[in-house]
């Protein structure tokens, strides 16, 4: 089940939460610097993962109220004990990671366990669970569930150790993904769109792994305390996104393995109503948010400039002669996409905070991966002829340097674009560049064809089913999602869930959108709150529910109040009594 085991110490001026770098490191700009850039130590790369995870996830500006008002950064010794893991059947590991501080109680026995977010690396959930966790002497198990950042270079044929560093093929013989790949195959493959396993469908049960793996490691790390067991250890799971729909799909497991979840604007699919697969409203937010976005004023910004707007005129003109909306203007055609979109579920705030996804072009890059997750397709086989590389200024592919290559492991956040790794997409031509790839993309969701039907079986392996009888379960999620909007993923899921007399409850948080790293620039910190600290509240309230029996607290929607450029304080909040 496990394999590639590493253990290390992390002391002194190298702590378990930050890697020695505390605020101040982690606010820098810059990356933490390797010696050689070509060849990073295994210490430096964690450093820099640790500084990367963490700005991916949490607000950390000064007035954001990380460190003061919630979170903590204060140093962390502990070990940690790290493998591959693999599912009976899958293909290919996933990793996990566990982290022990000095400070485990092993009278009081607890661990976090805690799916990355998005298709991140082994800590991309540091900020999410870490930070809560190990302070209060809590054991933290990661697993990157099948996806994260253990890119493989097809023309090198060089890939991700076990520790981080690369190896090529045939000489390393613990390298992280191998992919099953044409010998004449070019670019990048990663494990999210290539490992042929779909591990959506897993995530669940990688989360089980995790929380195993973590038991074994502490048997290793107090073999005196020794056995840990889930009947003597109390697991809790927590995650945001779809880090937050996987431990949704680790409720539904059978046995009392598992003490409590905490699920953070969870990317889920269930059978409540209103849901909708993420794959449907990405296809659906990639075609016609651009177009539907030009209708609205006061759109937060950054990203949507000038060059952005006219591209999405671009947009509305081609939806208006392919049919799909009216207007024989520009301005009525925007109308027209946006009225399309509120009759499908959005929302007026959903609409505006997604203007950061299609800004990033967000929306393509997670439809072009998921659909080859989802089909199992390998290198070279995307039924709409994406792939990915390193880029030329023109966007043109070409060979990967060593550099790049070396930095993978902490500079990856998953799905490229990113850390050097670009994606290509063969179907781009005037006068809408990316329209005629997004067309195909969307014919895998509502088309017919072989490749549509083997996409749909995928997105239907992933449907979360019931959390077991008995087991507290709290739901957070911002109102202002436009990435994972609640009313197609975590409503749904709840009002299932309720209506099966589980134990759900579910905080829904005005003036919360879904991407707390985002609110360091000026319009977003003035519009929009952080998730976090609506997470860990909802850790203290699940802890208090197994500690003493408190009923956790009642559904509530919660009535924030946004900053407008001041800093931070409780009163924004307005955390639930």
């Amino acid at each position: 089940m496990f394999s590639n085991e590493l253990r290390s110490e992390h002391r002194g001026d190298d702590d378990l939460l930050t890697a020695g770098l505390g605020l101040a490191g982690l606010r820098s700009m810059a990356p933490p610097a390797f010696a050689d850039a070509a060849a990073p130590t295994v210490d430096e790369l964690r450093r820099r993962a640790l500084w990367g995870s963490w700005r991916g996830i949490a607000d950390l500006v000064p007035g954001g109220g990380y460190g003061e008002l919630f979170g903590t950064l204060a140093p962390v010794p502990g070990r940690e004990y790290s493998a591959y893991a693999r599912l009976p059947g899958a293909s290919q590991p996933h990793r996990v990671l566990a982290q022990v501080p000095d400070n485990f109680d092993t009278g009081k026995r607890c661990v976090l366990v805690a799916p990355a977010s998005g298709s991140r690396g082994i800590y991309g959930a540091v900020s999410v669970a870490a930070a809560w966790g190990l302070p209060r002497g809590c054991a933290v198990v990661y697993t990157d569930k099948g996806a994260g950042s253990d890119y493989f270079d097809l023309d090198a044929q060089v890939g991700v150790r076990a520790n981080g560093m690369v190896g090529k093929l045939g000489e390393a013989a613990d390298l992280a993904f191998v992919p099953d790949a044409p010998m004449n195959a070019s670019g990048v493959a990663f494990k999210h769109a290539h490992s042929q396993d779909n591990p959506e469908a897993d995530w669940g049960r990688h989360v089980k792994q995790a929380a195993e793996y973590a038991l074994l490691a502490l048997d290793q790390a107090y073999p005196q305390a020794a056995p840990f067991t889930f009947d003597n250890t109390r697991i809790i799971a927590v995650g945001i996104s779809n880090g937050g729909g996987a431990v949704l799909r680790a409720a539904e497991l059978e046995g009392d393995w598992l003490d409590a979840v905490v699920a953070g604007e969870p990317s889920v699919l269930s059978d409540g109503p209103g849901n909708r697969a993420l794959y449907d409203y990405a296809t659906e937010a990639a075609l016609l948010m651009p177009c539907a976005q030009l209708h609205m004023a006061d759109l937060p910004q950054p990203p949507l400039t000038a060059a952005l707007q006219a591209g999405a005129a671009v947009r509305c003109a081609t939806l208006a002669a392919e049919g799909v909306i009216g207007g024989a203007t520009p301005a009525a055609q925007a109308r027209s996409a946006y009225e399309l979109m509120l009759g499908k579920g959005w929302t007026d705030a959903g609409l505006r905070a997604g203007a950061l996804s299609t800004g990033f072009d967000l929306w393509r890059a997670i439809a072009a991966t998921y659909a080859s997750a989802y089909g199992r397709y390998g290198v070279g086989e995307h039924p709409c002829g994406f792939g990915f590389a390193a880029q030329n200024p023109d966007f043109s592919p070409r060979a990967a340097s060593a550099i790049e290559r070396a930095a993978w492991i902490a500079d990856g956040g998953g799905i490229p674009p990113g850390a050097g790794v670009g994606l290509l997409d063969s179907k781009v031509q005037l006068p809408d560049l990316t329209y005629p790839g997004l067309k195909c993309l969307r014919a895998l969701w509502d088309g017919q064809g072989e490749d549509a039907r083997r996409v749909r079986a995928g997105i239907e392996q992933t449907r979360a089913g019931l959390p077991r009888a008995g087991l507290p379960v709290m739901v957070v999620h911002g109102t202002d999602d436009g990435l994972i909007p609640p009313a197609f993923s975590s409503a749904p899921y709840v009002a299932a869930a309720k209506a099966a007399g589980r134990e759900v409850n579910y905080w829904q948080v005005r003036h919360v959108q879904h991407f707390d790293a985002f609110l360091g620039l000026p319009d977003y910190g003035a519009r929009y709150l952080p998730l976090l600290p609506y997470v860990y509240a909802a850790l203290d309230r699940v802890q208090e529910r197994l500690d003493k029996g408190t009923p956790l607290p009642a559904d509530a929607v919660i009535e924030t109040v946004p900053r407008v450029g001041k800093s931070l304080t409780m009163e924004n909040l307005a955390m639930p009594k």
